[in-house]
Order: structure tokens, then sequence, then C-alpha cells
């Protein structure tokens, strides 16, 4: 059973909630905004594992490694999907977290038939998946600058956002996958991010 629409749903409806903390009215907009904002998400990704033989699966983040040691682990993955409401909550609606999805990479069993090019190797490389993380974030680059041409300034701002949680390095989201295949990919990624989170918390 295919539980990603199910995933898209909740955290669409998860992150709307956080971002409409102070201003309920535009719950529904940004709820719509969340939908469209992470399916186009997942579906580049999707393009993109599938040029590289490979299937992906977007799930909640969790949380499993506490501490730095390998026994520093919980007994079973905790899903973080309630984190985004927790620190609103906690903060009033000024601390917002929208990192709350990461996915997995798997290779299709006819990769394993690839001999040359990019498939030389039939695993799945840090590579490969750094790179379908940021077609991701390209996609919702490309989205919010469309929207903002067109005159959705709310989803403009909320897929900047979406964008910048996406690349921090931190656990199993997006940024880690970029960091760990290349410091310099990430940073030029990183810094391409801070610059349009700073122009949507100023002109937009």
């Amino acid at each position: 059973m295919n539980k990603e629409p199910f995933v898209v749903i909740i955290t669409a409806i998860v992150l709307a909630l956080a971002v409409s903390f102070k201003n309920t009215d535009i719950l529904y907009a940004a709820t719509l905004s969340f939908l469209i904002i992470i399916t186009a998400n997942i579906l580049a990704k999707k393009i993109v594992a599938y040029k590289f033989e490979t299937d992906i699966k977007t799930k909640f983040w969790t949380l499993y490694q506490y501490g730095f040691r390998k026994d520093m682990h919980f007994n079973k993955p905790i899903p973080m999907i309630w984190l985004p409401l927790l620190l609103t909550l906690f903060s009033k609606g000024f601390f917002l977290w929208l990192g709350v999805l990461e996915f997995d990479v798997k290779a299709k069993p006819e990769r394993a038939t690839r001999r040359h090019g990019l498939y030389r190797f039939s695993e799945v490389t840090e590579w490969h998946m750094a790179w379908i993380a940021i077609w991701g974030i390209i996609t919702n680059l490309i989205l919010a600058i469309t929207a903002y041409i067109a005159g959705f300034e709310l989803f403009a701002k909320l897929s900047i956002y979406f964008i910048a949680w996406s690349v921090i390095p931190f656990s199993r989201l997006d940024g880690s996958k970029i960091f760990y295949a290349s410091r310099a990919l990430w940073t030029v990624v990183f810094t391409i991010a801070m610059l349009f989170l700073a122009l949507a918390l100023t002109v937009i």
C-alpha cells in the first residue's frame, strides 16, 4: 500500500497549522500551498530517481540517533511530524520548523545489470541521493519564483521557507544528503536558499 499520499496530506496540514498560528485566516490557503509544494518536490525527486533507475519513498522524518556513539539510539525510530506544532506552541508562533520529511532510495533490479557511465556501480551512491534532493529544491525554487511573478505571494513565501528547511544538514533531512555528498555543492545550494529566504523575509 502506497502511504505517500497520506504522508503528503498530513504534512501539509501540520505545516499549515504551524505557519498560520498567528493568522488563522491563511490556514486553508497555506494547506493548499503546502499540498502543491510537497507534491511538486516529491514528483521532481521521483523523476530524477527514475533516471538513475532507482525508486524513492517519502516518509515522515524520524529520529533514531540521539548521540554520537552508535549505541546511543532509541529502540524504535520516533516520527517527528509533531515537532512543528510543538515548537510553534512553545514559541507562540515565532519559531517555525518545516523539516519533517525524508526519503529512502532503493535501486531497481535492472540497475544491477548496468556497468557503464552513471551506472557502473549497482549501489546507490551519496551523489545519487544528493542530486535527487537537489532537484526537489530546484523545483520548489522555480515554483516560488513563478508564484511571486503571478502574484501569489503567500505561496512563494511558503515555498521558500520549505526550501530553507530542506537544506539544513541535520539527521536524515535533504540537506544532509547533499552535505555528505559534497560540502562545496551544499554550500552553493545553502547560499542560494538563504539569499531567497532573505528576500522572502524583506520583500515578499
